[in-house]
């Protein structure tokens, strides 16, 4: 691991929160780095800061790392994501206290790509439909009515990094036709995986589906807005594996519910869970999954591992692999 075994614990870690079984991967990846691990449930800022105003790293899967959080941390070296997003935590406010943010930036590509085109082919055969009809005793395929073939249909990706780019590649195989739209990406990558450069309108007007691959930030946050949506096909069917905000919800159920959009897939909302009263569990045109599109043993394994690894780095000045606020890099040694 480039550093010799720790004979004693340096340095104390507090899980802010988490919903596995145990931290055994955890604690034993940081024993090696001279870390003991805390474990807390906080679900507050408050309680964040009680739990972790000593720590010198904080590990966090839902929890709320706020500035206020972060300005009263009195040792604190590195604030850890169970994930890639970081929207829970204030990178700002750690950057100008010198504390590395770490996320792991590649752990569930497969399972999040597999998980989209798993929404894809359900929706457009009508699965779920099929299965309640069958349960209440109807066995009549016109009840399904209409589906249409799958090939030659628009998928379209509201962001072009590595898991839109696998979900491209795997839809190839449906004969679907990919267009994408992402300033950020090169003409040289979309040249390479021979997907169709688009603009935001073009995508919302031609895609048949439209899956969403943005992280949740200020730029994004409540992108897909009414007036959005109202540009798209009346028959198009919306899929969000990124996150709940980048979604106008009060948007979405009205154009599922007067007919402006004819379905949604949805593995995140915001808030989580969400509320038992929110109209769009009320509409039969959405498949739900509980934001499990990461999901499988060997990614939770993954996951765990490699944060818990890298905030054993940064705690004894190696460059963790999954820096967030790279302008900190030159506070660490690489190796």
């Amino acid at each position: 691991m480039g550093l010799a075994m720790v004979s004693r614990m340096r340095w104390t870690v507090v899980v802010s929160d988490h919903n596995y079984p145990d931290l055994t991967i955890e604690e034993t990846i940081l024993a090696r780095w001279g870390a003991r691990v805390v474990p807390a449930q906080c679900r507050t800022p408050e309680e964040v800061l009680t739990a972790a105003k000593e720590a010198d790293a904080i590990i966090s899967q839902y929890a709320p790392i706020t500035r206020q959080v972060i300005v009263n941390l009195t040792r604190c070296k590195a604030i850890g994501r169970y994930g890639i997003g970081v929207d829970n935590i204030d990178v700002d406010a750690a950057t100008e206290r010198n504390i590395a943010v770490i996320n792991v930036p590649s752990y569930c590509e497969e399972e999040v790509s597999d998980h989209v085109l798993a929404f894809l082919l359900s929706w457009a055969r009508r699965i779920a439909h099929y299965t309640q009809e069958v349960r209440q005793g109807v066995w009549d395929w016109k009840t399904g009515r209409p589906i249409n073939r799958l090939r030659g249909q628009v998928l379209g990706l509201l962001g072009f990094g590595k898991i839109a780019r696998l979900v491209a590649r795997k839809a190839k195989v449906f004969g679907l036709k990919i267009i994408a739209y992402d300033p950020y990406v090169t003409d040289e990558v979309f040249a390479e995986e021979g997907v169709e450069r688009v603009d935001f309108d073009r995508l919302l007007r031609e895609s048949d589906f439209l899956s969403i691959h943005v992280p949740l930030t200020s730029e994004t946050r409540g992108l897909i807005t009414a007036e959005n949506l109202s540009k798209m096909k009346p028959t198009a069917c919306l899929i969000n594996t990124a996150r709940g905000g980048i979604i106008d919800q009060e948007a979405l159920f009205h154009a599922l519910k007067t007919g402006k959009l004819l379905g949604a897939c949805l593995d995140v909302v915001d808030p989580e869970p969400p509320n038992p009263n929110d109209q769009l569990l009320q509409l039969p045109q959405v498949l739900w999954s509980p934001h499990a599109a990461w999901y499988s043993e060997n990614s939770l394994t993954e996951l765990r591992s490699k944060l818990a690894e890298d905030i054993g780095r940064a705690l004894n000045g190696l460059l963790p692999q999954g820096l967030v606020n790279r302008c900190l890099a030159g506070q660490f040694r690489s190796g």
